[in-house]
């Protein structure tokens, strides 16, 4: 069966590199360009992975994790943050949200697959 990952970042083309090495791996792959719709997408979808950005306009990633977390459903999906941040901090912030991982920009698809094969066996 094909795993679904949703992907949310407000940047068209890492969507696009996201979508593009996703298919590559097998996945399945829906977009949100910010945290709100990526919650609207989950009430709409069931997800295996889902790898968000932290910096977007309406809802950003920190956010989104929070109220993602909050579904039922979304209590145990793997959340990796896809970020230029990487300050400790951030990295900090993201964890108490409830992400459980944490990758910087620009990514290597084949290091993107292999932690989402990790976290989604």
């Amino acid at each position: 069966m094909t795993k679904t990952v949703l992907t949310v970042d407000d940047s068209k083309t890492m969507l696009q590199m996201l979508q593009f090495a996703l298919k590559q791996g097998g996945y399945t792959v829906i977009q949100g360009e910010n945290g709100q719709e990526g919650l609207d997408l989950l009430d709409q979808h069931d997800v295996d992975v889902i790898i968000s950005d932290i910096n977007m306009p309406v809802m950003d990633g920190i956010t989104f994790i929070k109220e993602l977390r909050k579904k039922p459903k979304c209590k145990a999906t793997p959340v990796l943050i896809l970020t230029t941040e990487s300050s400790q901090a951030k990295k900090a912030e993201g964890r108490s949200a409830g992400a459980t991982g944490w990758i910087v920009k620009p990514f290597d698809p084949a290091k993107l697959l292999e932690v989402i094969r990790k976290v989604s066996p």
